[in-house]
């Protein structure tokens, strides 16, 4: 017969309690388990792979994709593989040097939030010291990636430089970081322009303000993943500024993206194919817009990553676009 005794039930509830809070804990993390990071990498590696995000590439993709549409709307054919391969490269680096200063700046609010507690630096696994060694030698291999470009393309990304560490801080003051990360995040809409030409012409300065756009609407979606726990430790979003009207915010952002890229496209010359492709990289943003949860982080992310699939079908645009003109 089963013990049914208070201590024995108290005790039953004490494990079954732990083992929950455990289970969230877990399911709260932003650091997914049993990667290729997990099961592959040295351990001593983890924690730096980790910081870099390179278990979680959509940050990657989101970097990159601006790069590849200007390097595209650039070249009057085929883009340049090894063009778009370098730009691969820095994008990967680049993108786990911005995760690095991000949550040195914001370890202790990492340290409070379920969601990213278990961030190596909140942590403790990554120590500052340790965070600022890898932060340089991530930068040294992004410069030396862009030191394969030309002269004026090296200028062009090393002065990006100066907003990427301003960043971080924009939570403290404005309810709208969100604009601030679109204009740090986008500045491959102008270096796949300037190594393919050498200079920044109309349409790449159309493009980066569509990318800018397309950050404010992505990111919305994505903050509100921490809002609860931003409005407590008293950090500031699109997402809480803008609350439960954030859907028709959203298509506001969404569709500027779609008039600048149309308008980039016709600065550049590009042929038929390219509007009707972007019609349906149209549709696959008011669908974003229209069935976004968010009050539901899980959808939130979902939403969020799916600008993966956007950035594709506009280069595809693009690239048709250009063969077909």
């Amino acid at each position: 017969m089963a013990d049914t005794s208070p201590i024995a039930c108290h005790a039953m509830d004490s494990v079954l309690i732990s083992t929950m809070g455990d289970i969230a804990e877990t399911a709260a993390s932003d650091i997914p388990a049993g990667t290729w990071v997990d099961r592959l990498a040295p351990e001593a590696l983890r924690p730096y792979l980790r910081l870099a995000r390179i278990d979680r590439p959509i940050g990657t993709w989101l970097l990159l994709i601006p790069c590849w549409w200007s390097a595209a709307l650039a070249t009057p054919s085929w883009p340049d593989v090894w063009l778009l391969v370098l730009f691969a490269i820095g994008a990967l680096v680049m993108r786990g040097a911005g995760c690095t200063i991000n949550d040195i700046v914001d370890r202790e609010y990492d340290a409070r939030v379920a969601r990213t507690a278990t961030r190596p630096i909140a942590s403790g696994a990554v120590s500052v010291p340790q965070a600022f060694m890898f932060l340089g030698l991530q930068l040294l291999i992004g410069l030396a990636v862009l030191a394969q470009c030309s002269t004026f393309t090296l200028i062009v990304g090393i002065s990006s430089m100066v907003l990427i560490p301003i960043y971080p801080f924009m939570k403290r003051f404005t309810f709208w970081p969100q604009i601030f990360l679109g204009i740090v995040f986008n500045w491959g809409a102008f270096l796949g322009w300037a190594a393919v030409r050498g200079d920044l012409g109309p349409p790449a300065l159309i493009l980066y303000a569509a990318c800018v756009f397309w950050t404010l609407g992505y990111d919305t979606i994505y903050a509100h993943q921490d809002k609860a726990d931003d409005a407590r430790i008293g950090l500031k979003s699109t997402a809480l500024r803008l609350a439960d009207n954030t859907r028709p915010w959203l298509f506001g952002f969404y569709g500027a993206t779609v008039v600048l890229l149309a308008f980039a496209g016709y600065l550049a010359g590009l042929a038929w194919p390219y509007f009707a492709v972007l019609a349906i990289a149209a549709a696959q943003l008011g669908w974003q817009a229209l069935r976004v949860d968010i009050d539901d982080p899980k959808d939130c992310l979902a939403k969020f990553k799916s600008n993966r699939q956007f950035g594709w079908i506009v280069l595809a645009g693009i690239i048709a676009g250009q063969v077909a003109g």
